[in-house]
């Protein structure tokens, strides 16, 4: 079992280990440690370049029951109403506008589901000036990616810079938040897309993310394949959330269904990092700057 983004020998047969979709109350790249994660004997969900144990699943995902139905549905609600994400943070954003507008989430540079389905040019600014110019007239915001803005991972832009492109940068701002209000996402492969469609929002794809080329998304990117439109929302709903993950309750320190993990991160104190783990955040934030004096 390793790591999806590390090297594999050529013929070693490994299991890839991925965060899941419903990850925490707070970003990996702070330590906070996941309810959830990816196995995947196959590839791994964001490599389009071989098949993944999500694909199978899909492909041979038969109609659900009435029972399945009513809990991806159930689901579903709870994620909506509850503002819901991969990594919950919840910071409101008070928008000077009323109408509408498109959402293009920033990326982590170095991200693997960037390198491996970005595109030829998958970095954020390329894909703001190229949805600028499909979209002329639109009223358009940029939301940087969390772990970014926390100056722990690569691809920040300059604010006056994206400025030139969209109107307007949410800065600081949760992603349910900045889902509630769009007409659209336009996206490369972030999980903001998969989010958007959960919630009903038509999403345009500029990469191959692991929700592109099912029937659900406006995609501009290579098509893939293997995927094949066909199921229904709730059908894929079900594959990505319920039978791909694994999900750990914190409390009890087992294995649990997803529901469980819906409560515990609707639980404040269900889900706290320890002690040492907000030292070792400390250390991490301090010893990732740019320049600190010990370089």
């Amino acid at each position: 079992m390793v790591w999806a983004s590390a090297q594999q020998s050529a013929g070693t047969s490994v299991t890839r280990i991925e965060d899941g979709f419903l990850r925490s109350q707070g970003l990996g790249a702070n330590l906070v440690p996941p309810l959830s994660l990816i196995c995947d004997d196959l590839g791994i969900y964001y490599d389009p370049s071989q098949e993944s144990r999500l694909e199978r699943i899909l492909l041979k995902m038969p109609p659900l029951r009435a029972d399945q139905t009513r809990r991806i549905e159930t689901l579903q609600r709870r994620l909506i109403d509850h503002n819901l994400t991969k990594y919950n943070l919840h910071r409101a954003y008070n928008l000077q506008q009323e109408t509408s507008f498109i959402l293009v989430p920033g990326q982590v540079a170095d991200d693997a589901s960037v390198l491996c389905g970005g595109g030829p040019k998958g970095d954020n600014l390329s894909l703001l000036k190229r949805v600028r110019r499909a979209n002329p007239n639109a009223f358009i915001l940029y939301k940087p990616h969390p772990d970014v803005e926390s100056n722990l991972r690569r691809g920040a832009l300059p604010k006056k810079t994206v400025l030139r492109y969209a109107d307007d940068c949410l800065e600081n701002c949760g992603a349910a938040q900045a889902l509630e209000s769009c007409d659209e996402v336009h996206t490369g492969t972030s999980l903001m897309g998969f989010e958007a469609l959960l919630r009903g929002i038509s999403v345009t794809t500029y990469g191959q993310p692991f929700y592109a080329g099912w029937g659900f998304t406006n995609d501009l990117g290579p098509k893939i394949a293997r995927r094949k439109p066909g199921l229904t929302l709730q059908e894929f709903l079900y594959g990505c959330l319920i039978i791909y993950p694994r999900y750990f309750d914190p409390v009890t320190r087992r294995a649990c269904p997803v529901e469980v993990v819906v409560d515990r991160l609707l639980d404040p104190g269900a889900h706290r990092p320890s002690q040492a783990n907000r030292v070792l955040v400390k250390l991490q934030g301090w010893f990732a700057k740019p320049d600190p004096f010990w370089r």
